[in-house]
């Protein structure tokens, strides 16, 4: 293993950086923004709710392809949906994940 080098300055201490595991999650969350598509989808989420079919009409989209990427979302816990008779609606998570999401999206939005 290197030494650190002494380059006259302080040097961050090794306990202050990220166990692996939550550096795999942050990944996983920049991951599934760095889609266009699940991002256009996350944006539309952020402010509405929507079913499948309003988000594919909404984005250009089969409703198939929608839902692939609506499961992705869902599985990284940032959105939610709500079964009402036959659709399932979809809109983002309470999470403070979620949130924060919201607000990078919006952020980078405005740039």
């Amino acid at each position: 293993m290197e030494e650190l080098h002494n380059h006259g300055h302080s040097t961050i201490d090794e306990k202050k950086i990220p166990s692996e595991t939550k550096l795999v999650d942050c990944s996983e969350i920049f991951s599934l923004l760095s889609d266009p598509t699940r991002l256009k989808i996350l944006f539309i989420l952020c402010h509405s709710e929507e079913c499948v079919y309003n988000l594919a009409a909404l984005i250009k989209m089969s409703a198939p392809v929608v839902s692939h990427h609506l499961r992705f979302l869902k599985q990284a816990g940032i959105i939610k949906n709500r079964r009402e008779g036959k659709e399932v609606h979809y809109s983002l998570c309470e999470s403070r994940k979620a949130k924060l999401v919201h607000q990078i999206i919006d952020q980078l939005i405005e740039l």
